[in-house]
């Protein structure tokens, strides 16, 4: 077994501690909440930077707030402070040691923002830069490609957001749900033989569909392309057709007639179109769990499609968890 499902297969110990640390979660919404800041700055890279996308739409949709993608260079390249006073200021990292992550949050927090870092080392630097800290105690990960960190990372995100509105988070049944995720054996055939796919997805499972273009590249060699459905109808459309498949994440929300209807008619070209949370005419329908929680939900649909991922990998004669070129920690400038 590779270490990479291995640590697929620890998704649901490290979502139970997330659910286990939930008063320092409630905590920290608390503190978020006291300050009521106006609107909300994300930085972040990589797998990170896909969960930060999933937070910023949670965060708009059950909060009304605008939340923004920081440009990290702005700090650790131009060396130009950003007005950032009495809003809040989030860092998503899973070692903490980016030092461009590092340089915006303790520009951040000299501007008077409130700091707070998500990361799997509550003693790396990252975490000593900010005023708050969420550890997500994903424990050490050691396949180059992150799979555990960023369910715990989402988890984390949807409690967060859920306390700060003044919700319970309800997800004591999540660990269960992914331990029971189905595997996708028809996705794995297309994904050995592709050279590349299409990665669509709308609101909060815009996010999943930019971690799963990246694992597709790092692990299969596969040219992942990841836009929101409302996007794909645009120009990428026009590359859709045999032999450039599509991959869906669909959620139970109000965007998925409009999804269901847009990824119909890309069917009708006869493209491969698999859909995981919908029912798409001419299309293939992944397995997944009964709907429970529509954002949760989307969590167990990206631990089957980690499992695809990792198995295509291996049948295409590549090594999963020693991706070329890669190494387990970047440090961007």
């Amino acid at each position: 077994m590779s270490l990479m499902r291995a640590e697929i297969d620890e998704a649901p110990a490290a979502v139970a501690r997330v659910i286990a640390a939930m008063p320092a979660i409630a905590a920290v919404a608390a503190r978020i909440r006291a300050l009521d800041p106006p609107f909300v700055t994300l930085a972040a890279r990589g797998s990170s930077s896909h969960a930060g996308t999933f937070l910023r739409v949670l965060i708009g949709r059950d909060l009304g707030l605008t939340a923004a993608a920081s440009m990290p260079s702005l700090a650790s390249v131009y060396h130009r402070p950003q007005r950032l006073g009495g809003t809040l200021f989030i860092t998503i990292s899973q070692s903490g040691r980016s030092p461009d992550l590092i340089a915006c949050a303790t520009q951040a927090r000299a501007s008077g923002a409130l700091t707070l870092a998500l990361v799997n080392d509550a003693t790396s630097p990252l975490a000593s830069a900010c005023e708050l800290v969420l550890d997500i105690q994903a424990g050490p990960e050691r396949s180059v490609a992150a799979t555990k960190t960023v369910v715990a990372t989402l988890a984390t995100c949807i409690a967060l957001v859920r306390l700060w509105a003044g919700r319970e988070p309800e997800l004591a049944d999540l660990p269960a749900r992914l331990a029971a995720a189905p595997d996708w054996p028809r996705l794995v055939p297309t994904l050995v033989t592709t050279a590349h796919i299409f990665t669509v997805g709308r609101g909060p499972a815009l996010g999943i569909a930019k971690e799963l273009a990246l694992k597709l590249a790092e692990t299969c060699g596969i040219a992942g392309l990841a836009f929101s459905a409302a996007e794909l109808a645009h120009g990428p459309m026009a590359l859709a057709g045999i032999g450039f498949p599509v991959l869906a994440v669909l959620q139970q929300d109000a965007a998925l007639p409009h999804s269901e209807a847009l990824l119909a008619s890309i069917a009708a070209r006869e493209t491969e179109v698999f859909a995981a949370g919908g029912m798409v005419a001419g299309g293939i329908v992944l397995p997944v769990l009964a709907p429970s929680d529509p954002d949760a939900d989307l969590l167990v649909m990206l631990v089957s499609a980690y499992r695809a991922i990792e198995a295509a990998a291996r049948a295409r004669g590549l090594d999963p968890d020693r991706p070329r070129a890669l190494q387990k920690i970047t440090r961007t400038f």
